[in-house]
């Protein structure tokens, strides 16, 4: 049954959001097309609310490094022949011979934003830049069967549809703040850390706070003691100390893509245990080198006598009260309940971060998708959401499937491997049709 579109356009596989995830699927599209008939490509519209590619801006620490191999990029661990790999792109900036004498798999995080732009770059026809995708509506025949979505995207002040029978979901990560306490001039969120620090920056901060005991947070609280060479920073997580993450050769395993088979086909209580065990490679753990630079430093003030650098450990905030000029912080000491007032420039909040909500554009279509009895989501093992036999719509997500394919679904370790897999599904799926290449609009979109 061929349905009449009337939407804006047509597209065999519309993506949300254009991070790495779905700039990996894009390149993988790409590259499916041009490995075959010239005449032939996939029809693919990403659309990405950001005004240009951007991936953790407010991070980009200068000297920050990547907790990833270089190796695993965009398309290496799929295809290692690719043009979009990173090699690739330090050859295309002159950069290759340098590289390798730096003897080093971790690039530094700017250098590796920088490769995922020039990466995006080269797909810019695939991507809408400044379009928010803000409903996905299901298109639905007079036998209730939903064979396609319009997928609502605002952009340039107006509203346009795009008709699709694939959607590939990536909703990202949204940063967290604990419960109460809203982000604002005095109140930061670490993911926001460089664009205030510039604002501070326009005064003489005297006082920083840092909350958390992750990567992150001791990211923020190095950069602060740098940047702000009058300030004094005080880091306050309830743990003893930063714990170490562990990137050992054996456990690094666990980011395989063996790894997601073995997963996704564990019992419930097996995927507990894994996630429990190798939670220490992600989750609220510092790099080695990290940790002993903050330590050497409080070493070193405590030699001199200049301490600028406070680490409130076993503790926590008790309360906290904005002023127009500065915050007031108190800290409680947990062993005693001492409490400690902290008057600061601003509190950065270093907490993490949580997957976005993959379902919440899809409104109705969204009760349909198949939950389990712990109420995920549930997702087959080719990332394709399960739905209603009423539903004839690919629904793939890129990340929240932490549940069902283990705990690299958010990182970048297997973004290139998903992406494979995703586009080998949308082929065996027969949904994305093949279209000449000038062919622009006006796709049909038959049942089967």
């Amino acid at each position: 049954m061929a349905y009449e579109s009337e939407a804006d356009d047509t597209a065999d596989v519309v993506g949300v959001g254009f991070g790495p995830a779905n700039l990996a699927l894009a390149i993988a599209l790409r590259e499916r097309a041009s490995a075959e008939s010239a005449a032939a490509v996939f029809k693919a519209r990403f659309f990405e609310k950001q005004q240009e590619f951007g991936w953790h801006r407010g991070m980009l620490i200068d000297g920050a490094t990547m907790q990833v191999s270089f190796l695993k990029d965009l398309v290496t661990p799929r295809n290692p022949t690719s043009r979009f790999g990173f090699l690739s792109y330090l050859h295309a900036k002159g950069r290759f011979a340098t590289f390798l004498n730096r003897k080093s798999f971790y690039p530094l995080r700017t250098e590796f934003h920088d490769y995922l732009a020039w990466a995006a770059d080269q797909l810019a026809d695939d991507v809408d830049y400044g379009s928010e995708v803000v409903e996905i509506r299901p298109v639905t025949d007079a036998r209730g069967t939903t064979a396609a979505v319009d997928v609502v995207v605002r952009g340039q002040g107006a509203l346009s549809t795009v008709r699709t029978r694939a959607i590939a979901v990536a909703s990202g990560l949204e940063p967290v703040l604990p419960a109460g306490i809203e982000a604002g001039d005095r109140i930061w969120h670490s993911s926001d850390l460089l664009y205030q620090a510039e604002k501070a920056a326009t005064g003489t901060p005297a006082r920083f706070v840092v909350v958390g005991a992750g990567q992150s947070a001791a990211e923020v609280v190095g950069y602060l003691h740098e940047r702000f060479p009058q300030a004094e920073v005080h880091a306050v997580f309830a743990r003893y100390g930063f714990s170490v993450a562990d990137d050992s050769s054996f456990t690094n395993e666990v980011f395989d893509p063996v790894a997601v088979d073995r997963y996704f086909t564990s019992p419930p209580d097996v995927k507990a245990m894994l996630l429990d065990y190798h939670s220490n490679t992600n989750y609220a753990v510092v790099d080695d080198d990290t940790i002993r630079d903050l330590y050497d430093r409080v070493y070193r003030e405590s030699l001199s006598g200049v301490r600028r650098l406070h680490v409130h450990n076993v503790s926590r905030v008790r309360g906290q009260e904005v002023g127009t000029d500065d915050v007031n912080v108190r800290l409680e000491f947990l062993p005693t309940g001492d409490v400690t007032a902290v008057r600061a420039d601003a509190i950065v909040y270093a907490t993490g971060y949580r997957p976005g909500d993959p379902l919440r554009l899809l409104g109705e279509l969204g009760t349909r998708c198949l939950r389990d009895e712990r109420g995920n989501i549930q997702v087959g093992r080719d990332y394709r959401v399960r739905t209603t036999d009423d539903v004839k719509v690919d629904i793939f997500l890129q990340g929240s499937t932490e549940h069902s394919h283990g705990i690299s679904s958010s990182l970048l370790s297997n973004v290139a491997v998903r992406a494979g897999e995703i586009a080998d599904a949308l082929e065996a799926s027969g949904r994305p049709a093949r279209h000449p290449r000038n062919r622009s609009s006006s796709v049909s979109l038959t049942e089967h």
